[in-house]
């Protein structure tokens, strides 16, 4: 639960948007994405903590 920023707020913001236009229409797929995209808001992995970018997933080939 540290190191918020905006793309995680607004990764919780959207996962909840998500979620309420689903249920109504009984589209229980996007209330699964939903929950989805707010649990990358608050538990920060995949590209909500921001791992996608600046080379922290990146793969270098180990020298032999």
């Amino acid at each position: 639960m540290t190191g918020w920023s905006y793309r995680r707020v607004f990764y919780i913001l959207a996962g909840g948007g998500l979620i309420v236009l689903s249920i109504p229409d009984r589209q229980w797929l996007g209330v699964v994405m939903g929950i989805y995209f707010i649990a990358m808001g608050v538990f920060a992995f995949g590209c909500a903590g921001g791992n996608c970018t600046g080379g922290a997933c990146a793969r270098h080939p180990s020298e032999k």
